[in-house]
């Protein structure tokens, strides 16, 4: 099934709220509205048609110029052999959404480290907390105006 296929039959299901896709070059993608992700994902992972059963990456994205957060699933079929990437954008400062871990267990990480990295809030997710940074680390060390730390506890961090 091509990405143009699979973006119609999400068109067809989800109408407004897919809003927007990209079904040509190196990233084919859809963006869905934030509080639709579950379903969207769901459907992806239980429709006959796309059966996608991996996920291979959760990415958080900071557009500090445009006050976003974009938030990346990228998908991929084993059975049929597609990939399509869900994004979702959401405001910088206060950067949440729902879960999907319950979807793909493999979010449990890639979530983790989005929240740890971006900031991004996965609501519902059963432990969400730091897994790159120690637990009392200021700051998301790739959001676009994080400055790093001068020391810490004690320690210089930068010479």
């Amino acid at each position: 099934m091509t990405v143009l296929e699979i973006v119609d039959i999400l068109k067809h299901r989800f109408g407004a709220d897919l809003v927007g896709s990209v079904v040509e070059g190196t990233h084919p993608h859809v963006v869905v509205r934030a509080e639709k992700l579950v379903s969207v994902c769901e459907f992806l992972r239980d429709d006959e048609k796309l059966r996608f059963d991996l996920l291979r990456c959760v990415s958080g994205v900071d557009w500090m110029g445009k006050n976003l957060i974009e938030v990346s699933y990228d998908l991929i079929s084993i059975r049929f052999g597609h990939a399509l990437a869900v994004k979702v954008i959401l405001d910088r400062a206060k950067p949440q959404v729902e879960t999907v871990s319950g979807i793909w267990q493999a979010a449990n990480w890639h979530e983790r480290e989005a929240f740890d990295l971006v900031g991004v809030q996965f609501v519902g997710h059963t432990d969400l907390v730091r897994i790159l940074m120690p637990e009392d680390w200021v700051g998301h060390p790739l959001r676009k105006d994080y400055q790093d730390p001068v020391e810490y506890h004690g320690l210089k961090v930068k010479p």
